[in-house]
């Protein structure tokens, strides 16, 4: 009787744990926890600056506010663009221009879009965010949770329009990948992208990027994925951070 017992309680607890592991999450649920274990709190009060390509990029953030710039030079000049919560301002060499609004906007997006990109899944528990479980979608042997991402026009940036998918893995909610469609002034097209290169700096995770464009513009954005595990996307280019310096503030 007594082994019965002891069985029986072997069977509820493991019952218990398999009702736990096969809980379904909410689309914000996933997320938030995708942006904890990827540094959480410490996103909100930090300076990350990195290198990417030519250009330097720096990083305030301290509750609520931040500061985004990105610095380069072209031809003799040293130019250094800042995007704050309130304004846009460049600086050439010493002194601060004024830059027509059309140009505005295409410098705001760029800058705003690397520090995106960097610092991601922070960010996706924005207030401007909207974000729909598609469902689980296997690749390459692993589960991910499949998370389409929209953004409200009201506080949603200038690329507002764009349409994102996540892929969290269901194990550890790290994103693996990301698939997105754009419509920019040079054409429409989708990007799908691959992380790699995980590593932990301060306690904040940064991953680098294989970027990779469709070769057919029937693809729906939804099925990148499984087109991906079929080896059916061109390489495009690397996303590559490099010289990562984070400080608490």
């Amino acid at each position: 009787m007594k082994y019965i017992k002891i069985l029986l309680l072997f069977l509820f607890c493991y019952s218990c744990q398999e009702e736990i592991k096969n809980l379904s999450f909410s689309a914000d649920e996933i997320v938030n926890k995708s942006i904890e274990i990827s540094g959480g709190e410490r996103f909100e009060n930090s300076e990350i600056s990195f290198d990417f390509r030519d250009k330097s990029y720096f990083a305030q953030r301290k509750n609520g506010n931040f500061l985004l710039a990105r610095s380069f030079y072209s031809e003799s000049d040293s130019i250094t663009d800042f995007l704050t919560n309130k304004e846009f301002k460049r600086l050439v060499g010493e002194e601060f221009i004024v830059v027509a609004d059309s140009m505005m906007t295409k410098y705001k997006a760029s800058v705003n879009s690397v520090h995106y990109f960097s610092v991601l899944p922070y960010g996706l528990n924005a207030t401007p965010v909207n974000k729909y479980l598609l469902g689980e979608e296997e690749i390459k042997n692993k589960t991910y949770y499949k998370i389409r991402v929209t953004f409200n026009k009201e506080g949603g940036g200038e690329d507002f329009e764009d349409v994102f998918i996540y892929w969290v893995d269901k194990e550890t909610f790290k994103v693996k990948y990301l698939a997105y469609s754009y419509n920019e002034d040079d054409g429409v097209g989708m990007r799908f992208r691959e992380a790699y290169n995980e590593r932990f700096i301060e306690g904040i995770r940064f991953v680098d990027y294989n970027n990779y464009k469709s070769s057919d513009g029937l693809m729906a954005l939804i099925d990148l994925g499984k087109i991906f595990e079929k080896n059916k996307l061109n390489l495009l280019s690397k996303i590559e951070l490099k010289n990562i310096v984070v400080n608490d503030l």
